[in-house]
């Protein structure tokens, strides 16, 4: 891997990823995560070849620099938490291509990702509630966090927030896509009935466990 284009377009293979040159200068092309539009793969040319800046763990940033001489402390950025990576020719694809992956599982993880995680789980056909989706996500503290991850939802098509309602059953009365009406909308046309406003628990719930036999 030598060019700038083998480089973003790896990063772009990454879900929910974009590019972006938020500097007003081409030379600065960086590929950054929907979830919460954090950079993992920064590119820029300098002394004559395209260098890449990554995201890395502390203790792993050392192993890169140690095992090739191309890879160093990061231009202009944190020299603990990100290393530039010189695309040389001196460092094999696969381990550039690690590297890449390593900086975005970093930048990517948050516990917004597992909720949306969780909430792709819930099927057709039902809902769940915001503390079924937090245990669900692994953590039934963070109900509230799941409301908050919901309205930043980045791809509605995809993460269908629509079918999450309250312990009562209850709609969003600020659902995020349209309003309460548009989520009713799309759950009936789902097949789940909603009454004033609330939908019945005892039918609709998801029942993971059954998902799960």
């Amino acid at each position: 891997m030598k060019t700038r284009e083998q480089a973003l377009k790896y990063g772009l293979s990454f879900p929910d990823t974009y590019q972006d040159a938020p500097f007003h200068d081409e030379n600065w092309q960086l590929v950054r995560y929907k979830g919460n539009k954090k950079a993992f793969l920064w590119t820029y040319e300098r002394n004559g070849y395209i260098n890449l800046n990554l995201k890395v763990d502390p203790e792993q940033a050392y192993f890169w620099r140690k095992i090739y001489p191309s890879v160093q402390p990061g231009y202009h950025q944190n020299k603990e938490h990100w290393n530039t990576v010189i695309l040389d020719g001196s460092i094999p694809d696969s381990d550039i291509k690690l590297m890449i992956e390593e900086s975005y599982e970093l930048i990517s993880y948050s516990p917004s990702k597992k909720i949306y995680e969780a909430v792709k789980q819930i099927p057709k056909g039902s809902v769940a509630t915001y503390a079924q989706v937090a245990e669900a996500a692994g953590d039934r503290k963070m109900a509230r966090a799941v409301g908050n991850a919901l309205h930043r939802n980045p791809d509605p098509a995809t993460i269908p927030c629509h079918r999450v309602v309250n312990a009562k059953g209850e709609l969003a009365g600020e659902y995020a896509f349209g309003g309460a009406w548009k989520q009713a909308e799309i759950l009936r046309s789902e097949g789940v009935e909603v009454v004033d406003g609330r939908v019945d628990l005892n039918r609709f719930m998801w029942r993971k466990e059954e998902d799960e036999e």
